[in-house]
């Protein structure tokens, strides 16, 4: 009980904030902003303020400790990883609550007014590696591919989509090359620094717009951007496989994976509406069938999941239980 009590008395002591506060992956910002405005049209609640800082970011500002000088939730495109868990720990934030809201689908995506293109992941390795061949057009990598320069806006080392995509197709393109071993698992995923690969930031909306603009680029980011931008980008296929919300769902399409926030439990009952604003996230009106996050491009969890995910919440189950 004692420590229950340390925990929460930086926050107890100055409860001045009565507006929920987010950070974290810009892939689940666009949804986490809709379920805010939907929070703070209750009578009783502020709508919750969300800066997108990325993955990694928002889990440094969220491990930094507890009180209402520091972030409620974070966003996350990936699970937190255990250094993460252990910086926590380091300041105090020892009750984390994990929800996992969907599934995405990583888009490797360029111009709607360019050729569609398949890749597979050896292929992109290939492509964008600074420890494979840095061909300079992508003829040189197949002479299938069309002879036009390799220009690829990829995701910044903070971003939770870097992550993944470095697990699911630099670490399995590594390996296909037969390079792996030689390299070991960071060398496989640090990208080519001679202009090819370009660090885009965590704006993905701007990104688009620069697709848009250029018929010869791609970009790395999550399927809802794609979805909701399908007049002026297209997926490619990857290893044969469409991007959709079907085959993210099913895991078909080769690069999907889940999508998260995280939580603090001390703060739950002290900063008003975190218990709502989970409940909101989960509902059947935002994750139903026809639920609004599914208009936007999040891919739904599978029933059983879903339902354990509410169970979690509605007992504020921390990762550690």
């Amino acid at each position: 009980m004692t420590t229950a009590i340390s925990l929460c008395a930086p926050i107890m002591a100055a409860h001045a904030r009565d507006t929920i506060q987010i950070v974290g992956s810009s892939t689940v910002y666009p949804f986490a902003t809709v379920v805010a405005e939907k929070l703070g049209k209750q009578p009783n609640f502020n709508t919750p303020v969300i800066e997108s800082t990325g993955t990694g970011g928002g889990m440094k500002l969220f491990c930094a400790g507890l009180g209402v000088g520091t972030p409620d939730f974070t966003n996350a495109s990936r699970a937190i990883k255990s250094s993460e868990k252990e910086l926590c720990a380091k300041n105090g934030v020892t009750d984390i609550i994990e929800i996992i809201v969907g599934n995405d689908g990583i888009a490797f995506s360029n111009s709607a007014n360019s050729p569609k293109m398949n890749f597979t992941k050896e292929q992109l390795w290939k492509a964008m590696a600074e420890h494979g061949p840095k061909p300079k057009t992508w003829n040189e990598i197949d002479a299938s591919l069309p002879n036009v320069a390799i220009k690829i806006m990829a995701p910044p080392p903070t971003s939770g989509t870097r992550d993944a995509w470095n697990s699911l197709v630099m670490k399995a393109g590594c390996k296909a090359v037969g390079k792996y071993e030689e390299l070991g698992k960071k060398k496989c995923a640090v990208f080519r620094e001679d202009g090819a690969v370009e660090e885009a930031g965590e704006n993905d909306t701007l990104i688009v717009k620069r697709l848009a603009a250029d018929p010869e680029a791609f970009g790395i980011f999550g399927f809802s951007f794609l979805d909701q931008n399908g007049d002026q980008i297209q997926g490619s296929t990857i290893e044969g496989v469409e991007i959709s919300l079907d085959t993210i769902q099913t895991y078909e399409y080769p690069i999907a994976r889940p999508l998260f926030f995280y939580g603090k439990k001390a703060h739950v009952g002290v900063i008003p509406g975190m218990q709502e604003y989970m409940n909101e996230f989960v509902s059947d009106d935002a994750v139903g069938d026809y639920g609004y996050l599914m208009d936007r491009g999040l891919v739904p969890l599978e029933t059983k999941t879903l339902s354990e995910v509410r169970s979690n919440i509605s007992a504020l189950k921390t990762i550690d239980q």
